[in-house]
């Protein structure tokens, strides 16, 4: 494992992914208990994710995710953590958190925000700031008409985007197999006129050096760059899911001899870098983590309200008349 990487830089990248395994088994759980809603599990994710984080600035470079990756946005700070469980309990904006974050909610609805991110890249351009935008999206968001109009639009423009297709094999329950035809899922960046990488997704060194050279051509004003993540859903696609009706039990135990954070673990005690004491350590703070982002949760004032703030700069007509009817029905039932 050859890396320009410090070995401080790797420990935390390390750490980091422990906790976003320990974050998402804990909300596994509080689904399970019927506390929060449907999310998204990280299991097999967790270097696709901080592999990437540890490539950017988070004071200049803005992060899209989809369902799970906040769970391994700690680079980011604990502010992304703390919304990302108050999202779960059913804040809509996460809680109102005052803290600049440079990280947007979740998204739930399929690819949409490639197109943000390639409109907030746009704008970054037109104002010239420096920095980029990563956007994280799914191997079944490619079959969407956002994912090739965000393309195209990003080649056209040469914006200073990234995106990150996280290819885990599967989309919900459809196989990589029976969503495309082409050799891969970088190939697509051909029609956009950008270059497109494939990386083994489960090997967060990999990852930081792809995301970095891609960050390095956008801020050199070369423009967009369309990496794909190569990895294995460990766990179920979110908790609505049963993946024993159509992942083959085999399959997904060799995909268990690959997981990230044991391999990534091995390769950081061959270097003398990693200790059972050092394991220890890291899964109590991650248990912090988490205790810490429920605590500010679960204190936070449910407000369905909420749902109508910043959808339009100036609110239609149609969302007052559902706001006043939504706050007329709550001070019914108060």
């Amino acid at each position: 494992m050859v890396s320009t990487l410090s070995n401080e830089d790797l420990l935390a990248m390390h750490c980091e992914m422990i906790k976003a395994r320990t974050a998402s088994d804990r909300l596994w759980s509080l689904q399970r208990q019927g506390r929060i809603g449907t999310i998204a599990p990280i299991d097999g994710q967790e270097a696709t994710t901080v592999g990437a984080a540890q490539a950017l600035d988070p004071l200049t470079d803005w992060v899209l995710p989809q369902y799970r990756e906040p769970l391994a946005l700690g680079r980011y700070g604990p502010e992304v953590l703390n919304r990302f469980v108050a999202w779960a309990i059913g804040h809509p904006d996460g809680g109102h958190i005052p803290e600049p974050i440079r990280v947007f909610p979740p998204q739930i609805s399929l690819a949409t925000q490639i197109l943000h991110a390639v409109g907030l890249a746009w704008a970054m351009k037109l104002r010239n700031e420096r920095g980029v935008v990563l956007v994280f999206f799914g191997d079944g968001s490619s079959s969407e008409g956002d994912f090739y109009e965000a393309g195209n639009l990003a080649g056209v423009l040469k914006v200073p985007v990234i995106f990150v297709c996280a290819n885990n094999q599967w989309a919900i329950s459809t196989p990589t197999t029976k969503q495309t035809a082409a050799a891969s899922f970088a190939a697509k960046a051909d029609a956009f006129g950008i270059p497109g990488v494939t990386v083994d997704g489960m090997d967060p060194v990999a990852m930081h050096e792809v995301v970095q050279a891609a960050r390095d051509r956008a801020l050199d004003g070369r423009g967009a760059t369309l990496i794909e993540a190569v990895s294995y859903r460990l766990g179920a696609h979110t908790t609505a899911d049963d993946p024993t009706r159509y992942i083959p039990a085999a399959e997904l135990e060799e995909a268990r001899q690959r997981d990230p954070i044991v391999m990534f673990g091995r390769q950081l005690e061959d270097r003398g870098l990693w200790n059972s004491e050092l394991e220890h350590d890291a899964h109590a703070s991650a248990e912090q983590a988490i205790d810490a982002a429920w605590a500010f949760a679960t204190n936070l004032p449910l407000r369905q309200s909420d749902l109508f703030d910043h959808v339009f700069a100036q609110p239609t007509q149609r969302q007052r008349l559902e706001r006043a009817s939504l706050e007329a029905h709550l001070g019914s039932t108060s």
